[in-house]
């Protein structure tokens, strides 16, 4: 399977995804649209789209202009039955390429903290292995409508929409699965400042680095979810 990425920022990279398609033998490409001569996939050639994350937001168009491209090829990957995943700013445009609006959150939310799968996710063959209350590690401010005929698959006491399916294609995922402590200390040094401002579920840095422990669960978990979404 031929698995191309997606990535806005340098500093989110697609993680313990990319140790999960290694250790399967997948063929992995890359768009690198932080790089001025970036290169869009032909869909044609690409079996996977995974939509990572970054620091912009979905309608921040006029200063990250390839967002609009981005959006059509997102669009396109789905109207080819395309197996398309989305993560945190990647789930936003997917909710973006199927015309629902993206808004910011009631609060932000930044750090470990757990969601809580809905009962029919827990009898789906993709999320039946996971228990609630799960942590996870979450960085957004933004939220989403539900695109027409997703699924909900998890919620938080902040973000209604944290998991989202629509058919057995697309997945929007607004917490961080991929994660292991390179990234997440890279998103510290550049984005840590938002960790000063006030908010319920905004952890301080001490707090966060606690969390780590969970994150070898995590890629257990989402190893297996990438089975059964890929099988």
């Amino acid at each position: 399977m031929h698995i191309h990425f997606l990535q806005h920022v340098s500093f989110e990279n697609p993680g313990t995804i990319k140790d999960w398609a290694l250790e399967n033998n997948h063929a992995i490409t890359y768009t690198y649209f932080f790089e001025k001569k970036f290169v869009l996939p032909n869909l044609k050639d690409v079996d996977a789209l995974v939509i990572m994350g970054g620091n912009m937001n979905v309608e921040e168009e006029e200063e990250f202009p390839w967002l609009s491209k981005e959006k059509e090829l997102i669009s396109a990957a789905i109207d080819a039955g395309k197996k398309v995943i989305g993560i945190c700013l990647g789930a936003q445009l997917i909710a973006t390429a199927v015309s629902c609006k993206v808004y910011p959150a009631s609060q932000k939310e930044i750090g470990f903290f757990p969601v809580q799968f809905i009962n029919d996710a827990l009898n789906h063959s993709f999320f039946n292995h996971f228990k609630n209350p799960y942590a996870v590690f979450h960085w957004h401010g933004d939220t989403f409508d539900l695109p027409a005929n997703a699924q909900v698959i998890a919620s938080s006491a902040v973000c209604k929409h944290q998991a989202f399916l629509i058919g057995s294609n697309v997945m929007g995922l607004q917490f961080h699965f991929e994660m292991n402590e390179m990234i997440i200390e890279d998103m510290l040094q550049y984005d840590g400042h938002e960790l000063n401002e006030e908010g319920k579920y905004i952890q301080s840095k001490q707090q966060l680095k606690q969390g780590y422990c969970h994150l070898k669960q995590n890629k257990k978990d989402f190893f297996t979810l990438l089975d059964n979404f890929f099988a």
